[in-house]
């Protein structure tokens, strides 16, 4: 039930991989990523949010977000900052090379498509050492495949909110079968050789290595945890998003839902906002306007269609809850958006 109801959240969000890149790091060297939000136009411009993942092919480093102690990372290991932080990438803790931003965004944006290469003694997106500190002796090489994965952030994203800034998982925690490893593998064959239709399979798998993470860090999380990642684990919870995210139409009623949970009407709604941090009902409000925000941009439902689709009986309604939740009439919206996607 928990497992449907992220999955259901990840296709409205409209989660997506694109642009991948394989870096191949010699001697002492050092990468540092702006944050994600400073190049997102030029990875994803259809992306609210972009998100930057970092797999060791080979080798060894250092990672971690900027001004923050960084971690080891070896061969098998992944990395995402699934909030876009500025983040280093080096051989060793304690250095520092400002990122060249129109640099890396011209390169972006020229490299389209399938992997590339990218060598530490030739391209500049690896930057030159700039040492800030004591230089470890032992200078080891590694291999990265980078990506990058975008998504909505609104109207209603709980998911990101629920989320870490760093979701390090080491080769021990993956499976040998795990998306991680499959997309190095394929990932590596296909900057080799580009074949017909390589690129959608990478974006899938990284898609697919996305809910790995997601799955490996709710594994992970202490029982005092909350959040909405938090609230799958719980049954009562549980039972009560998945009705409203499978039957959104559904003229549900805080009586219902508790009936539905078995648990009376204070008990859900302390439990719910304890978890979550909003009562249910406004809960299920925000969850049809991300429903209806959909339907605005990849539909040319008319506005009392998509009131009805989403539990409304009148346009009127629905849009006074639309702007009350989102900021803008729904009419506003869609045609921002619109714009937004021709440029």
């Amino acid at each position: 039930m928990s497992e449907d109801v992220l999955s259901g959240l990840l296709r409205r969000i409209r989660l997506r991989g694109a642009l991948f890149f394989n870096v191949e790091c010699v001697g002492a060297w050092v990468t540092e990523a702006p944050p994600a939000a400073l190049i997102a136009s030029a990875v994803m411009p259809g992306s609210e949010h972009l998100m930057e993942y970092h797999v060791v092919l080979g080798g060894t480093c250092w990672a971690g977000i900027t001004g923050e102690p960084p971690f080891q990372m070896n061969a098998g290991d992944v990395v995402l900052f699934p909030h876009g932080d500025p983040h280093v990438m080096s051989s060793a803790p304690g250095l520092r090379a400002a990122p060249d931003l129109p640099f890396l965004i011209a390169n972006l944006k020229r490299h389209v498509g399938l992997p590339f290469m990218v060598r530490q003694q030739d391209d500049q997106l690896v930057q030159p050492v700039t040492a800030r500190g004591e230089t470890s002796p032992d200078l080891r090489s590694a291999t990265l495949l980078c990506g990058f994965l975008g998504c909505d952030r609104g109207p209603f994203n709980p998911l990101l909110a629920s989320l870490p800034r760093v979701i390090h998982a080491s080769a021990g925690q993956l499976s040998v079968d795990s998306w991680a490893g499959q997309l190095a593998r394929l990932a590596e064959a296909e900057s080799r050789a580009s074949q017909p239709g390589g690129e959608a399979v990478l974006e899938r798998m990284s898609e697919m290595m996305f809910v790995d993470l997601v799955r490996l860090y709710l594994c992970s999380m202490p029982k005092s945890q909350t959040g909405w990642l938090a609230a799958l684990r719980d049954r009562h919870i549980a039972r009560v998003l998945s009705l409203m995210h499978s039957r959104p139409a559904e003229a549900w009623t805080l009586e219902k839902l508790s009936g539905a949970a078995g648990l009376s009407r204070s008990a859900l709604q302390e439990r719910f906002v304890e978890l979550i941090g909003q009562p249910p009902m406004q809960y299920l409000r925000c969850w049809r306007m991300q429903l209806a925000s959909n339907l605005l941009v990849d539909s040319n439902a008319k506005m009392a269609t998509i009131a009805h689709e989403v539990g409304y009986e009148s346009e009127e309604a629905f849009s006074r809850s639309f702007k009350r939740t989102v900021g803008q009439p729904p009419a506003m919206w869609r045609r921002e958006r619109a714009v937004r996607q021709v440029r």
